[in-house]
């Protein structure tokens, strides 16, 4: 190379591979300190799609966790109404047993129908009155076989959403709640049923014991659904953490990798000041052939 004094090749040489160790230095400090491999798309274009597309995965599947555990809690919520009507269906059955017996008169079965009326009602008003957030459990309102939710409110069986996508076959299914009203159930004075007289009270019997088996069903599909749920979460509980796994492999960095690459791009970078400040004194020989 010759000595000249119009053009400094050394120091552009030192200064560009100074430029480039410079930027991979702040490379590895931008890694570093953030713990992401991909901070940018620069850094990895397809590396970055396949991670934002991971976290929305992620962030659907831990909400559809959420979903599945307010669905539960509003099955227990249901469970434990029909609980409460179940004590009153037994008082009911009980009442009727002892108005179906010859020792007592017409008015004292009048009175022990007037609180075998009492409890039809007051299953009636747990069954209107039983909601979760806003939304009736018992009095038919999830008891439609058929669903609608192209309206403000969705209508009929109730849809419990957990997936990332909208399959049927893997993103949600159905909550369906029959009637537990008085009515529903065949039992009180909204179902013509009376225990004022011995033969009806008779009658009456039959009628609870078909009332309890009903309300049993509902409880018993409400229960398998639960169990349902649970396992759900399980599942989504695990494709999130594998997600999140997979995510963490494609985007966090490696710190033992990424310090022992910090570090040399830190000696290169010294080294490269130090030849650049080397190179921009040798023009200064050229004076000396001068006799400057």
């Amino acid at each position: 190379m010759s000595l000249v004094i119009n053009h400094n090749l050394m120091a552009m040489g030192a200064s560009r591979n100074l430029r480039g160790a410079y930027n991979n230095l702040g490379t590895s400090v931008s890694r570093l300190s953030s713990g992401l491999r991909i901070n940018s798309a620069a850094d990895d274009a397809a590396g970055l799609a396949v991670r934002e597309l991971m976290r929305s995965d992620i962030a659907a599947l831990n909400q559809g966790v959420r979903n599945a555990n307010d669905a539960i809690s509003l099955i227990q919520t249901a469970d434990g109404a029909l609980g409460i009507i179940d004590e009153k269906l037994i008082r009911m059955k009980e009442l009727a047993e002892q108005a179906s017996t010859g020792t007592y008169t017409s008015t004292q079965r009048i009175i022990i129908d007037s609180e075998f009326q009492a409890m039809a009602s007051e299953i009636t008003r747990i069954a209107t009155a039983t909601d979760f957030n806003g939304v009736k459990l018992l009095d038919g309102t999830l008891s439609s076989s058929t669903h609608d939710g192209s309206g403000a409110a969705s209508t009929g069986k109730l849809k419990v959403h957990f997936g990332t996508a909208n399959d049927s076959t893997e993103d949600y299914y159905y909550i369906q709640i029959g009637t537990a009203t008085a009515s529903a159930l065949g039992v009180g004075s909204a179902a013509n049923q009376s225990i004022s007289t011995q033969q009806l009270a008779q009658q009456a019997l039959d009628t609870i014991q078909n009332a309890i088996v009903s309300k049993d069903e509902i409880r018993a599909n409400l229960g398998a659904l639960q169990n349902r749920l649970e396992n759900t979460i399980s599942n989504l509980e695990i494709q999130a953490e594998n997600l999140q796994a997979a995510e963490s492999r494609i985007s966090d960095i490696d710190v033992s990798l990424e310090m022992t690459e910090f570090v040399r791009q830190q000696i290169l970078t010294q080294s490269a000041v130090a030849m650049l400040a080397q190179a921009n004194s040798l023009p200064r020989m050229a004076m000396q052939l001068l006799g400057g």
